[in-house]
């Protein structure tokens, strides 16, 4: 009998190994429209224009007529931030937005980097090109797209790109010094939404990789989190021969071994490729995976299903928007901040050299073994010692130390 189980499972593992083994696939590059109407028939126009962050007097005093009519309701006591953003701190937020916060100085901290346009696939691409002050002698500087993800922005990036385009005068090595491009995913920020149904991350990936080419790279680097980071996923699919090196700071992997892993792990981890690291940050499973995507994930719902129903409450309401989004600075940077009153505030595999950076407070934590399961060219796997979704946000030096370390190892192979 034992023979035969033995024999049985050996089988087994050649027609696994036989179905999964590595096949390098791309996705179909294609081509889109995403603009309002029907695509005209003549060309596009691909100029590339300055772009200013604006705003006005009539804007400002509109936003304070909509924060002054805000209908405070308390919280239940002792809530914190448990059932989401906790009323009685936002009472505090929107004082200080109504009453302290510097708009002119706002912008023009915005307005610090240069910004641009262009027109790709009907849609007014927005981003920001940030070239290195100065480089070494003989050196040429590293493109590098930096994709944001939801609820964040172009923004993200405005503390770690210094410590990318102008590494010595923030006291890093100038071995690698890049030159920063960060686009505005379309519907955020300033960049144009699509007019169409089925906009998706592929068609990002694609109108980003058609942004590279227009700013005369053929060949680059790419990193993100959140959604950024299954755009620059489907990028190093769709054109892996563009893409010199990814590096990511989440990852979606849906596989049998994953799941398999995650029921048995904590008895067999070492046996199933995780470290003691892994196992820490992923069990008890119950709690720290499927408690907590369930405590953060009721916003996915109804933004993939019911979309213009929120939307038309949080365009409206300048307060509710605040605490829709601020909320998710505070439980995705560091899940213990619910206890706070405060808040603290696929399947395709990719075979292009890959980057990882583990933060602990990231929503879910994904192991080694799994991300080279979907990434097997993966050369640089780390934890990092702190920090949580929003890791250029939060933590920009430790997402520059690491983005550096993996251009450091791809160099040396």
């Amino acid at each position: 009998m034992w023979l035969e189980i033995l024999l049985t499972s050996v089988l087994g593992f050649a027609i696994y190994w036989f179905i999964s083994r590595d096949k390098e696939e791309t996705l179909p590059l294609e081509d889109g429209w995403w603009g309002p109407g029907t695509r005209s028939a003549a060309r596009e126009d691909d100029s590339i224009r300055p772009f200013k962050v604006e705003t006005s007097d009539e804007e400002i005093h509109d936003l304070h007529q909509r924060i002054d009519k805000f209908r405070f309701t308390p919280p239940l006591e002792d809530s914190c931030f448990h059932y989401g953003f906790n009323s009685n701190y936002l009472k505090k937020v929107i004082s200080y937005w109504r009453n302290e916060f510097d708009w002119k100085k706002q912008v023009e901290i915005l307005n610090r980097y240069p910004h641009f346009k262009t027109k790709i696939e009907g849609l007014d691409i927005h981003f920001i090109h940030v070239k290195p002050p100065q480089l070494p002698a003989g050196h040429t500087p590293k493109p590098l797209l930096m994709v944001h993800g939801w609820p964040g922005s172009f923004y993200e990036f405005y503390k770690i790109i210094p410590l990318l385009t102008d590494p010595k005068n923030h006291g890093l090595s100038d071995e690698h010094v890049f030159e920063v491009i960060c686009p505005s995913i379309p519907g955020y920020g300033f960049s144009e939404a699509s007019s169409k149904k089925g906009f998706n991350s592929v068609a990002t990936a694609r109108i980003f990789y058609k942004l590279m080419l227009r700013l005369g790279f053929q060949e680059f680097y790419i990193q993100g989190g959140d959604w950024g980071s299954l755009i620059c996923t489907n990028m190093a699919q769709l054109v892996p021969s563009h893409v010199k090196g990814l590096h990511l700071n989440m990852a979606l992997v849906l596989s049998n071994f994953s799941t398999l892993t995650l029921l048995l792990g904590q008895r067999f981890g070492r046996f199933l490729g995780l470290t003691e690291r892994d196992v820490e940050l992923l069990y008890p499973v119950k709690e720290k995976v499927f408690y907590s995507l369930m405590r953060e994930s009721g916003y996915m719902h109804i933004q993939c299903t019911k979309p213009d129903t929120v939307g038309s409450a949080l365009n409206d309401s300048p307060v509710g928007l605040a605490a829709y989004i601020l909320e998710k600075f505070s439980t995705w940077t560091n899940t213990e901040f619910r206890y706070l009153e405060d808040g603290g505030l696929e399947r395709m595999k990719v075979y292009v050299p890959t980057g990882f950076s583990a933060f602990p407070f990231e929503l879910l934590h994904t192991p080694e073994k799994w991300v080279r399961f979907k990434y097997p060219k993966l050369i640089s796997y780390s934890y990092m010692v702190r920090g949580g979704h929003f890791a250029a946000f939060e933590e920009p030096e430790l997402l520059a130390q690491d983005i550096r370390k993996f251009l450091s190892v791809l160099e040396r192979q």
